[in-house]
């Protein structure tokens, strides 16, 4: 797949995410090579949502409050419902996710995980995936939505679901691998305009 040794990634969570959509990427970047963080609201542990349960607390490593984008060279946003509902009504989750694309960073998302690209203003124009249920939601936001196991755009990779993930940890891997994927897409100067208006 790739080689990840001396790569840092976060992976953003709250409370709620699915459980396996954490631990199957986040193994696979281990054996690539790659040093990844947790990173969250939550502080102390947080927990996983495991099909239709509660699963897991898993550590945090790094409190929301105190992770600099500047420090990590890629970002996972693993689904379930709750979590990225969370995440996407949490504006400094919205601005650490917003920071790696507009820094070119790679980004995968699996499932749910879309929705706070969608609240981070970066789907439009893009090809993507994620679970059925939230197509509607990337089609209103500019992306143009296809039933793949996996899509990649400009260092953005996304799936549908637990049943993707081999797919998705493959190419989500290569991409970290790759590095920075040059967009320029105006994106950055909207953010930039959206902070300075509000």
């Amino acid at each position: 797949m790739g080689n990840l040794s001396g790569k840092k990634v976060a992976v953003l969570v709250d409370k709620g995410f699915e459980e396996i959509e954490l631990t199957s990427p986040v193994e696979a970047l281990r054996e690539a090579g790659a040093d990844v963080m947790i990173v969250s609201p939550q502080s102390g542990t947080v927990k996983a949502w495991n099909h239709t349960d509660w699963g897991e607390e898993i550590d945090v490593d790094v409190e929301l409050d105190n992770a600099r984008p500047e420090d990590f060279d890629a970002l996972l946003l693993p689904g379930g419902v709750m979590n990225p509902d969370k995440l996407r009504t949490n504006p400094d989750a919205v601005e650490f996710v917003r920071s790696f694309y507009v820094n070119d960073k790679p980004i995968a998302a699996i499932c749910h995980g879309p929705w706070t690209l969608i609240e981070a203003g970066i789907v439009d124009g893009k090809q993507m995936t994620s679970y059925p249920s939230i197509r509607t939601d990337l089609t209103n936001a500019g992306a143009t939505w296809v039933d793949e196991e996996v899509v990649v755009d400009h260092g953005l990779v996304t799936s549908r679901s637990p049943k993707d993930l081999d797919a998705f940890n493959e190419k989500m891997v290569e991409e970290f691998a790759e590095g920075r994927h040059p967009r320029n897409d105006g994106v950055e100067n909207l953010a930039r305009s959206t902070r300075t208006s509000a």
